[in-house]
């Protein structure tokens, strides 16, 4: 099974949050994607798409992400339509499946702001793996494993955790 882009998936989460009504900015687009990638990884599915997240201060970030969006916002700046891709396409771009999986995500993290999620992914083993040793206010390009993401999430679906 091909991995959808992770523009792709960037694009659907701004686009199905700001039709909802649901404000999103460039961290909370940072967190919603990290959960999407650790979630799969936890059902045992592997990657949902080929990038990785480094530990940065604010927590799990996509430097493609960070990339895609450090010359016009800063990571409090809101996203909107106006900020998706020309052309994208939901129903042609991501598969049903790679959709269903996406949602079932935002239900449950849509609604926190990005500050919640970033106090979130702190308190996380993966996050704090990756920062280890790492003073709290500097800079790291860590990378999370993805090992950690897998059993860390996994262990939260288990009726005995």
């Amino acid at each position: 099974m091909d991995m959808p882009a992770l523009n792709n998936v960037s694009d659907y989460i701004v686009v199905k949050l700001r039709e909802g009504g649901v404000f999103v900015n460039v961290i909370k687009l940072h967190k919603l994607l990290y959960y999407v990638q650790a979630w799969h990884l936890a059902f045992n599915r592997g990657e949902f798409f080929p990038n990785r997240f480094q530990a940065w201060v604010h927590g799990p970030v996509s430097r493609d992400v960070y990339d895609r969006y450090k010359d016009t916002k800063t990571m409090y700046s809101s996203v909107d339509i106006s900020d998706i891709r020309p052309g994208f396409d939901p129903s042609k771009d991501l598969n049903a499946y790679e959709r269903a999986h996406i949602d079932a995500i935002l239900e449950v993290y849509a609604n926190f702001t990005g500050d919640q999620l970033e106090e979130m992914t702190h308190l996380e083993q993966p996050w704090l793996e990756a920062r280890a040793g790492v003073p709290a206010s500097a800079r790291s390009e860590n990378y999370l494993s993805e090992e950690t993401m897998k059993s860390f999430y996994a262990a939260r679906l288990s009726p005995s955790a």
